[in-house]
C-alpha cells in the first residue's frame, strides 16, 4: 500500500511511534508535518468525516490553551473547534493516520494496524 498518509509531529512520541509501526510494516508514508504546514478547514472537515468523529474528539488539550480559549466546553461547535485548530494547529491531537481503509488518531500508534 502506498497511499499512506500521517498527520505527525516528530516531537511526539506516539507520532514517531506510529511512523515507526508503519515503515515496521513496509509502509513509507506521506509524511506531513501539520505543525508547519497548518490546516485548513476543509481538509479538517474532510479527515473529521473520514474518521466519524467530532473535532471534540481530537481536540488537544494538554499542552495547548483549549481550555483556556474555552474549547473544553461541550457548547463550543464544530465550527467553532475548527476555526481554532485552522488558526492554532497544535491544537489537533496527533498522530492521524489515513489510508485506502480510513483515518483514524492513532493513539495508541497499534490503531493504525486497522488501518493497514
Amino acid at each position: 500500500m502506498s497511499d499512506v498518509t500521517i498527520y505527525h509531529n516528530p516531537a511526539c512520541g506516539t507520532s514517531r511511534n506510529t511512523l515507526a509501526l508503519l515503515r515496521e510494516k513496509g509502509m513509507e508514508p506521506t509524511v506531513v508535518e501539520y505543525l508547519k504546514v497548518g490546516w485548513t478547514r476543509s481538509q479538517l472537515q474532510t479527515l473529521l468525516g473520514q474518521m466519524n468523529v467530532s473535532a471534540h474528539q481530537i481536540l488537544r488539550v494538554m499542552g495547548t490553551d483549549a481550555e483556556v480559549l474555552g474549547l473544553t466546553n461541550p457548547a463550543a461547535t464544530e465550527d467553532v473547534l475548527i476555526a481554532a485548530m485552522v488558526q492554532n494547529p497544535k491544537l489537533v491531537n496527533r498522530p492521524i493516520v489515513v489510508t485506502a481503509k480510513g483515518a483514524a488518531l492513532c493513539r495508541p500508534a497499534e490503531r493504525a494496524l486497522a488501518l493497514l
